[in-house]
């Protein structure tokens, strides 16, 4: 269970904005984990992308930065009008991940950051099978998300972390194979690149 500091994290955005840099001090700080989902990618400045679960825009600021074509999509009114405020050259799409108002095989990237441990396990298994309809044959998912942690040293901070800030969908998490279930839905799949003791994973895969 979380506490109140989740509720005020998303209602004050400078509380979320400290939080996020605080938490990304254990890959190297917040331009650090902005870019760990794109290491090995090829981006051109016409490669269409989709920023899924884009909050506030934080990682949409860097996208923008390599293409041209970067659509945000939320179904939070007000993270997108932050977004808009944050990131103006992107589009942007008032909608759930689940069942995005998209066409198929529209995007050549589509990338998330810290969402997926916020959905029930239904709700993963839709969005990775909408994130597959949306890309393109040969498109790349790209996501960082938690991780059961490898190195015991990390376990307690990432525990502390999550019952002040995360519910019971983010432990949910750090159970479930989601190579497996990437696997599973059609994507190709490496295992997953490990970060901060294990506590991150970033995973690429390919349909």
């Amino acid at each position: 269970m979380a506490t109140i500091l989740r509720d005020w994290s998303y209602r004050y955005q400078w509380l979320y904005d400290g939080i996020s840099r605080l938490a990304a001090l254990a890959v190297g700080g917040e331009g650090r984990f902005r870019q760990i989902a794109l290491q090995g990618l090829t981006i051109h400045s016409d490669t269409q992308i989709l920023d899924v679960c884009c909050g506030s825009g934080q990682a949409t600021q860097v996208l923008v930065k390599y293409s041209q074509n970067v659509t945000g999509l939320d179904a939070s009114p007000l993270s997108l009008q932050r977004a808009r405020q944050n990131v103006p050259s992107a589009t942007y799409v008032e909608a759930f991940a689940e069942d995005m108002p998209l066409a198929d095989n529209l995007f050549d990237v589509v990338h998330t950051s810290a969402a997926l441990h916020e959905m029930q396990p239904a709700q993963l298994r839709k969005i990775i099978n909408e994130v597959y309809r949306v890309l393109k044959p040969g498109g790349v998912f790209t996501l960082v998300d938690f991780h059961a942690p490898t190195n015991p040293i990390f376990w307690p901070g990432v525990s502390l972390f999550l019952l002040l800030f995360e519910t019971e969908t983010a432990w949910e998490l750090l159970k479930t194979d989601l190579p497996g279930l990437l696997r599973e839905i059609g994507f190709e799949v490496d295992e997953p690149t490990l970060y901060a003791g294990g506590s991150l994973q970033v995973i690429q895969a390919r349909k």
